[in-house]
């Protein structure tokens, strides 16, 4: 039995990331308490943390919080849009805010940001310095993520991570992909050559453990695998996991009918990026390269 090492809190911890986030925190012998909509055991509200503070004894804070962009039940609006925006600016907000009053200030404080910080391009090659000014809204989201984690200069460590798209069964790209393409109707989203900066589901999770247990790191890290794939290169491999042919390409003008345009260009468009500082620090991966991930994506129960 591995001996305590403190109480996590975690924002957003009932979600896909954050389930299994919140399981390896507890093998790791963290306590775990999830800030939700819901309360609960082990569970505390956004108003119980904006009315209270951080729970007394509170050693590491992660937030994971965020509403699904990619719902297809949302049309995306104006209205969606706050929301999306509200979901990770404000919690990150309420969550920085609370370790400043905090008089037992937590440890470390991880939060996650996304790579749509960086433009899309087929060439340039972004690591961990790279600086993009805003050029369009997730950009302008990923900017305001990461100026709302800010913490005045303290005890508190501080991590961000620009994570990729998630790769794991039972939720985010995977989750929707996986009937078509289990069906034979799979197959890349157009034109196929744009790159998809990705990560395996455990490989994201052991970067927070990685940042939470090591004193060394704090800044920003790229949560993105070392290999590089195109979205054609993703497919060919996903299918490849599955036996199964991947001859169906999904044109852009359906992802730009089904999502909007600013949208699907999360799908459409794609960022060469390189995991350099964090590999630099030492982390290990699991799951370096797209067929291995793949592989257990399918195999896993």
């Amino acid at each position: 039995m591995s001996k305590a090492l403190g109480t996590a809190l975690v924002g957003g911890g009932t979600g896909f990331i954050g389930s299994h986030l919140c399981n390896a925190l507890k093998s790791q012998g963290y306590g775990v308490t999830v800030i939700s909509r819901m309360p609960g055991p082990q569970r505390m509200t956004w108003n119980d943390l904006n009315r209270v503070g951080l729970p007394e004894g509170t050693t590491a804070v992660i937030n994971l919080a965020g509403q699904n962009v990619l719902d297809m039940k949302q049309r995306w609006n104006a209205g969606f849009k706050q929301n999306v925006f509200n979901s990770r600016v404000n919690t990150t907000s309420s969550l920085a805010k609370a370790i400043s009053n905090a008089q037992n200030k937590p440890s470390v404080f991880v939060s996650i940001s996304g790579v749509g910080i960086y433009k899309a391009d087929k060439v340039r090659e972004y690591d961990e310095a790279s600086v993009e000014p805003e050029f369009d809204f997730f950009s302008r989201l990923c900017h305001e993520w990461e100026k709302a984690a800010k913490l005045p200069k303290g005890p508190t460590r501080q991590v961000t991570i620009r994570s990729g798209v998630v790769l794991g069964r039972n939720g985010g790209m995977i989750k929707q992909l996986y009937l078509p393409f289990f069906c034979g109707l799979g197959g890349p989203v157009m034109p196929g050559d744009q790159y998809l900066p990705w990560i395996h589901i455990e490989d994201l999770t052991g970067l927070i453990l990685f940042a939470l247990k090591n004193d060394k790191v704090e800044g920003t890290l790229n949560g993105v695998a070392p290999q590089n794939v195109t979205n054609k290169e993703f497919s060919d491999a996903f299918a490849k996991a599955l036996r199964r042919p991947a001859f169906f390409p999904v044109p852009k003008f359906v992802l730009n009918v089904l999502l909007s345009e600013e949208r699907a260009n999360m799908l459409t468009e794609g960022q060469k990026v390189l995991p350099k500082r964090t590999m630099s620090l030492g982390f290990q991966y699991k799951y370096p390269d797209i067929a291995s991930a793949c592989q257990q994506v399918v195999t896993k129960e």
